[in-house]
């Protein structure tokens, strides 16, 4: 993909995420706040190859089903006090591209009960309500979903 197409890309989605959330209030503001994003956003993360966006949409209700099903999870541990509750840190490797481990911990952290704090070495550092959970296998089930979207 040609560095033009990813700019018109990235100029046409932020400026479509500015229309949604200012409902088109400010234009002259936007402007500035979508090349300035649009600028950043090319310049921290090159575009290597085009998301497939087929299978992003094909991630969207699954995502929305375990962000339902994690936030019963953290509502129930909150008022039940018998259900186990072990907070900490894990590491996790992924084997994702950085753009790829960034946005995995973009969803993840979305998700009720985890928290992404960065990546380093091709690990994610998570933080989780239960030490004692499988969170490797779900993080890596997610991984695979996000190397799909990703190609």
């Amino acid at each position: 993909m040609t560095k033009y197409v990813a700019t018109a890309r990235r100029l046409a989605l932020f400026g479509a995420l500015w229309f949604v959330l200012t409902g088109g209030e400010g234009a002259v503001l936007g402007a500035v706040v979508v090349l300035t994003a649009s600028w950043l956003s090319i310049r921290l993360l090159p575009a290597m190859r085009p998301l497939r966006m087929s299978a992003l949409l094909a991630i969207v209700p699954g995502f929305v089903w375990r962000s339902l099903l994690g936030g019963v999870d953290v509502a129930r541990r909150a008022l039940d006090p018998r259900l186990p509750l072990d907070p900490g840190w894990i590491e996790i490797p992924v084997d994702l591209s950085d753009g790829g481990r960034v946005a995995l911990g973009g969803e993840l952290s979305l998700m009720p009960g985890t928290l992404v704090a960065g990546n380093a070495n091709g690990r994610l550092l998570v933080h989780v309500l239960d030490r004692q959970q499988d969170t490797t296998s779900t993080v890596h089930n997610e991984a695979m979903r996000m190397g799909k979207v990703a190609g």
